[in-house]
């Protein structure tokens, strides 16, 4: 039996399985005798003001990575239920929101756990949500950047949390659930093994997705100042080649041409040799989309295999025209190289979608219409634009906190990428705020955004033929 075949085979029976054991908490009858399991990521784009959501819905720039972020399947969530043995039966529960409808869905499935994931901006939509399953029995577990690094905020909301990754302390938490002694802390740090790299349950994303996620590798080399991500969960390093091409087999077996946004945090900068990689990409026929830093463009030998190899587009951090953030590393170089990169990537037949931080130290009107002006005028195939944001546990949160700028009335649910959080040191909130709706007005219009879909179709003509938009968004 092939790989792709005994994927398929599995994925089969387990599917099999877990709808027959569900079936059966469903219907009323006996209780079953296999523990079940809901994992429910509490998914979506959160934009808190009315005002910045109509603009955003107005502007088919920002409605297209609104539309696309909310489809990204919690490949967190997927790769825990990989490791989960064989007699629990598995639900996968995408929601946008916390309410009443999702509570009883998952109060009558009769869980003996729920796992929640959520992102800065809906953990107060996590916390009710785990709070309202208690008050009703069930056992709930929280995990993620945010709950690793506010553990004690996090542990007044569940019955426990996962600190760090959750694929060393997944089975130890899954059996003391089952024997009811679920403890408060699971500890990745604790269980100093080799990282494995179990198979994600794609199969329990049910009918044909519109998009998978999948990883090549975890955390980054760099450590950026304002990163919520690249080194919170664990060191950087970076996925086999098997491993990676037993994922694209399992999606394959699901969809035979998948659309795939590669959920790492800076692809191909481990700076090792890339064929193996591509080599799988190219193999699975499958268009993807990454994040990478501009150095992609100084390395022929990648550039001259990404596009054959099914990359349709990469994100860029071009990040401030203003301020040189810390731990930016060899990433941090003047603009005319930046863009020469930028350019070498996209005469490769790869769409650039820059991305760019307003709010930086420094930013005043003036630089804002500089800025608004070199996106227009820019090369670039698409844009992504976003305030600064102090992520808690990254170092642009402690420099913030520590010179007493960060808004404290503003709370969890405005960490979305575009409200204010923070005093920024020329502008004050409210002129910040109006000017960065300024920006994404110019750079978002009917008319900046369609020429930069003309771009990429330029770009994708050369790219195997490709003449459709595979905008996607982060």
């Amino acid at each position: 039996m092939t790989d792709a075949s005994s994927n398929h085979y599995i994925i089969w029976q387990r599917t099999i399985l877990s709808q027959t054991c569900l079936a059966a908490l469903l219907i009323g009858g006996r209780p079953a005798l296999m523990p079940h399991l809901a994992l429910v990521p509490l998914t979506g784009f959160r934009v808190r003001e009315r005002e910045m959501l109509e603009l955003g819905m107005a502007l088919p720039g920002l409605h297209s990575r609104r539309a696309a972020l909310g489809a990204l399947p919690a490949l967190g969530l997927l790769t825990l239920a990989g490791l989960t043995p064989d007699h629990w039966t598995i639900a996968y529960h995408p929601a946008p929101t916390c309410d009443e409808e999702l509570i009883e869905t998952l109060v009558a499935q009769r869980p003996r756990l729920v796992a929640i994931s959520a992102l800065t901006a809906s953990i107060d939509e996590a916390y009710r949500l785990s709070q309202s399953l208690r008050r009703r029995g069930v056992r709930t577990v929280l995990g993620g950047l945010h709950a690793t690094v506010c553990l004690d905020e996090a542990a007044q909301h569940c019955d426990a949390v996962v600190v760090g990754e959750g694929e060393p302390v997944w089975r130890e938490l899954l059996a003391d659930a089952e024997a009811g002694s679920l403890k408060p802390v699971y500890r990745a740090a604790q269980h100093r093994t080799e990282p494995s790299w179990p198979l994600p349950r794609f199969d329990l994303l049910g009918g044909n997705p519109a998009r998978f996620t999948l990883q090549t590798q975890r955390g980054c080399p760099l450590a950026c100042e304002f990163c919520g991500a690249s080194r919170l969960l664990g060191r950087f390093r970076e996925k086999p080649a098997d491993a990676v091409r037993q994922e694209l087999a399992a999606i394959r077996a699901i969809d035979p041409s998948p659309v795939i946004e590669l959920a790492d945090d800076n692809t191909f900068a481990g700076g090792g040799d890339a064929e193996p990689l591509l080599a799988a990409l190219q193999e699975s026929g499958a268009r993807w989309f990454t994040e990478s830093d501009w150095r992609l463009g100084e390395r022929p030998e990648v550039l001259a295999r990404l596009a054959a190899a099914g990359c349709v587009q990469v994100l860029v951090g071009i990040e401030s025209l203003v301020f040189r953030y810390p731990g930016m590393g060899r990433k941090q170089s003047d603009m005319n190289r930046i863009m020469d990169a930028v350019l070498a990537i996209q005469a490769a037949g790869v769409a650039v979608n820059g991305c760019f931080i307003v709010g930086a130290d420094g930013e005043t009107h003036q630089s804002l219409g500089r800025l608004t002006q070199f996106i227009l005028d820019s090369p670039l195939a698409d844009v992504q634009v976003t305030l600064q944001t102090p992520f808690p546990g990254t170092a642009l949160h402690r420099r913030l906190k520590d010179e007493g700028r960060l808004l404290h009335q503003r709370g969890w649910a405005y960490y979305t990428l575009f409200d204010v959080t923070f005093l920024p040191d020329v502008l004050t909130v409210d002129e910040l705020e109006n000017a960065f709706a300024g920006v994404l007005r110019a750079v978002y219009s009917v008319e900046a955004t369609a020429r930069r879909t003309a771009i990429r179709r330029n770009i994708w003509r050369g790219n195997c033929g490709l003449t459709h938009d595979h905008s996607f968004a982060v």
